[in-house]
């Protein structure tokens, strides 16, 4: 049952970037689209919080931080782009921030030029022993 949740969770989150994206267009910055996408996730019902803070460790010390672009319901890291194209490395971005956020899902969402690109990814989280 949580995967089906999961489904329709991202299916509304797509659902709200392909609104932005007929309204908008392409060719704006990423902060544009941010912006925007947080209040068609407001209007379909979804708490999102954009710019979330998260540290990343190496070998137990704190070796930087980011921030997600958008964090949905708690449940689904989004990573917004305005590119032409997506490319392997915007893929390894997101990776990169499922595994530092320990989220087992995230969408990569283009506002491209002729089309929003989606891609989904689902990482796999090892177990911590107790």
């Amino acid at each position: 049952m949580a995967d089906l949740q999961h489904a329709e969770l991202t299916q509304k989150i797509i659902g709200c970037a392909y609104a932005v994206h007929n309204k908008m267009g392409f060719g704006f910055q990423e902060s544009v689209y941010e912006k925007c996408m947080l209040i068609e996730l407001e209007k379909a019902g979804l708490k999102a919080i954009a710019q979330q803070p998260v540290r990343v460790f190496y070998e137990g010390r704190d070796v930087g931080d980011f921030a997600a672009d958008l964090l949905v319901e708690d449940k689904v890291i989004v990573e917004l782009k305005s590119v032409r194209h997506l490319t392997l490395a915007h893929e390894a971005q997101l990776v990169n921030y499922l595994v530092a956020m320990r989220m087992p899902l995230g969408l990569l969402i283009n506002f491209g030029e002729e089309r929003v690109e989606v891609k989904r990814k689902v990482k796999s989280l090892p177990v911590e022993p107790r």
